[in-house]
């Protein structure tokens, strides 16, 4: 379709320029002036045209005209000017153009109720004219431009945001928040009893349903236990002995969303000013940004979340390639695309106390079918411009070797570049596409990153390989990565992306599939489609049992156990298919082997690959029958992966009995109500504080209890009692 869509397209730009450029010749020829377009529909605050011709005498005005009621013509054109609410600005633009732009010099937002401002919109219409821009010469109109302007008044929000910052309460001191459940503005939620926004009206219709506890706003009242609740009427016979003093703000609520870590300020490297500090001794590490002898970050062009940056911080050990992609209507003047050699040579530390100097050589790229994806229309050799020395590549190799940087080659490739600089230059662009790559190499093999040395950090890639055979039967390994999907953009399948996996990190992710009815007719063929999805994600036979495994020893290596998927020869409908292995799951087993400087480090014992099969169908419910009734109407289905990782077990003691198991009665660690510390803190169940000065506090405790015993109420209806059978 889109072959079709490029024949039937292509004709008519060809149509258009062979018109637009018989018209410029035309002009040119009887030295007169057109506007192009001559009549204009101005919809917003903005209105742009072209004056063709001989404009070098040619003075423009704009005026506002009336249509006649009898004939509906406008005015003739006048070289008089009026005074407007537009401003008209030209720009000369080649040499027998003009590019004018009318702006509208008024407020599109509607006045309010009391508003006194004239420049607002008394009514959601707010210009509705006929303006005609005319092109005079001595007086004498030569060429005139009518706008139609219909343009309607911008409707913001009543709650438009303000540029005042809010000011957010430390979350430390205060229990969740006001109103945790109020999460429009000015909205009434729903259930949310605690929203101001809620009228009563509102409240009555859910007053009985509000959302519970302290999410809801209702934090719990104070415990019959604290002493600022009890009063002399109503306390108990224990309450002066055993009441709790706690202060309000200590609840159980408190800082439930405050995170507690702190960060302390370290002055660091600045990208634009040198930092006069004492030179300090820098040691590189993987993924340790490299520095310039001036403390700086050592920086190249790069893409950083999805965008190219001119100046980003190259990272030790760290490989990438890149391409940015730039649109040139001029030649380039600055960085990085116009550089000089001398910009390069620049004093690197080495990581060993020393320094290494960038070597540069430059390569000159006569074909530049890699670097330009579209080019200019044909023009004559004077409307031709020449870019000499644009820089299209810039190629970086690191030697290392332990932890320094031994030296340091720059290739840096050049060109020459031509671009049309005629009237309609400006709507054909020159697609620049650099390239910039940075390599680390041992001797004359690229550095590998690992994941660890030599267990697994958590967060780090898991490392994977494939076996290959190929090369005399040698069983080298090369490495790659296992992934999950990553969706980017609309969140389809054909554009998404691919994630590593990272060592202890459970992930679940996917994307969508457009599937049609036409498509479910052919089952076989959609689950190999879904399959080979799935399958793409794994390239790899073996994974790394350690962070830093040796590509030459194959112990170091665990086989990847596969799942087989079964065909289905089920009798199958022309509207669903089964066994759609939409969903794939990665189990990564690891076990902590030992402990170095207090770390423990793990490695992975066994990786399982396994799917999980599904039914597709088309459904048509919500009012939506297109995909039932057209059979090429695609409809979006999920395909997922996900990594579960789980940690083994170490074995530390014998087993236990089937009493030890079952019998959890007394057992505080595994049971909920723990009587040995019934008589806490008496007991060494309490750790607060030294066993000796619980046991008196706990005896003192147990005097004052029996003391309140005897002096309170029990006490004073036996010696009632007492008395009466003593009378």
């Amino acid at each position: 379709m889109a072959d079709v869509v490029d024949l039937l397209f292509l004709p008519s730009i060809s149509h258009h320029v062979a018109w637009v450029l018989m018209l410029i010749s035309l002009t040119q020829t009887q030295n007169i002036v057109v506007f192009q377009p001559s009549f204009l529909t101005a919809t917003g605050p903005t209105v742009t045209a072209l004056l063709l011709g001989n404009t070098s005498d040619i003075s423009l005005n704009v005026r506002t005209v009336s249509a006649s009621n009898t004939t509906g013509s406008v005015d003739s054109p006048s070289c008089v000017a009026e005074v407007t609410q537009w401003v008209l600005t030209r720009e000369q633009v080649g040499k027998t153009a003009v590019l004018i732009q009318l702006k509208l010099d008024k407020s599109l937002h509607l006045c309010g109720e009391n508003e006194t401002d004239t420049e607002c919109c008394p009514k959601p219409l707010c210009v509705l004219e006929t303006l005609q821009v005319s092109a005079c010469v001595g007086g004498t109109p030569q060429a005139s431009l009518l706008i139609q302007a219909k343009i309607h008044a911008l409707l913001m929000p009543d709650y438009a945001g303000s540029d005042n910052s809010t000011v957010i309460s430390n979350q430390v001191y205060h229990p969740l928040g006001s109103c945790p459940c109020d999460l429009t503005l000015n909205t009434c939620d729903v259930r949310c009893c605690c929203d101001k926004d809620c009228s009563i009206e509102d409240l009555k219709l859910f007053v009985s349903h509000c959302f519970p506890g302290p999410f809801g706003g209702q934090v719990s009242p104070a415990p019959d236990y604290q002493c600022s609740v009890q009063s002399s009427e109503n306390s108990p016979d224990w309450f002066p002995f055993l009441c709790v003093i706690s202060p309000p703000k200590n609840n159980p609520y408190l800082g439930l969303f405050y995170q507690g870590d702190t960060i302390t300020f370290k002055p660091g490297p600045s990208f634009q000013r040198p930092v006069f500090t004492p030179t300090v001794q820098i040691t590189y590490s993987q993924g340790s940004p490299i520095f310039t002898l001036n403390e700086q970050y050592f920086t190249i062009p790069r893409k950083l979340l999805g965008q190219c940056v001119n100046s980003a911080p190259v990272a030790f050990l760290k490989n990438f390639k890149v391409k940015c992609a730039t649109l040139l209507h001029s030649c380039p003047t600055e960085s990085p695309l116009q550089t000089r050699q001398m910009d390069f040579r620049i004093n690197l530390k080495n990581g060993e106390g020393g320094e290494v100097m960038v070597n540069v050589t430059d390569e000159v790229a006569f074909d530049l079918s890699p670097f330009i994806s579209s080019t200019d229309a044909v023009a004559s050799s004077d409307e031709m411009l020449v870019c000499e020395n644009v820089t299209l590549a810039l190629d970086y190799k690191f030697y290392w070797e332990g932890n320094g940087i031994t030296r340091v080659k720059l290739t840096r490739t050049v060109g020459t570049i031509t671009l049309n600089s005629s009237v309609w230059a400006f709507f054909l662009t020159v697609v620049l596409t650099t390239r910039y790559s940075a390599v680390f190499l041992n001797g004359e093999f690229m550095a590998e990153p690992n994941s660890g040395n030599p267990g697994y950090q958590v967060g780090y890639p898991v490392i994977a390989a494939i076996v290959d055979t190929s090369d005399n039967n040698t069983g080298s390994i090369l490495r790659t990565s296992i992934n999950i999907w990553k969706p980017v953009g609309d969140g389809l399948c054909p554009t998404a992306e691919k994630k590593p996996v990272l060592f202890g990190e459970n992930s679940t992710s996917g994307c969508l599939l457009p599937v049609s009815q036409q498509n479910l007719t052919l089952c076989n063929f959609l689950r190999e489609t879904v399959a080979s999805l799935q399958t793409a994600l794994i390239p790899a036979t073996h994974v790394a049992k350690s962070g830093n495994p040796d590509p030459l020893v194959m112990s170091d290596w665990v086989n990847i156990s596969f799942a087989t998927l079964n065909s289905s020869t089920t009798m199958e409908s022309t509207s669903l298919c089964y066994g759609i292995p939409s969903h794939q799951h990665i189990h990564i087993r690891s076990l902590i082997t030992g402990l170095v400087d207090g770390v423990p480090q793990r490695e992975i014992q066994a990786l399982h690959f396994s799917y999980s099969l599904s039914t597709w169908a088309l459904g048509c419910g919500g009012g939506d029958v297109s995909p039932c009734v057209d059979p090429a109407e695609p409809q979006l289905f999920p395909i997922t992966s996900s990594v579960t990782f789980t940690d083994i077990p170490v074995n530390t003691g014998p087993p236990k009995t089937r009493f030890q198991i079952n019998f959890t009665e007394y057992d505080c660690n595994r049971n909920d109500v723990c009587w040995p510390e019934l008589a806490f803190p008496i007991t060494k169940h309490y750790t607060g504080e030294p066993y000796s000065q619980s046991l008196a506090k706990g005896l003192i405790l147990v005097f004052f209890f029996i003391t309140a015993s005897i002096l309170g109420t029990p006490w004073r209806q036996i010696r009632q009692a007492w008395n009466l059978v003593a009378l």
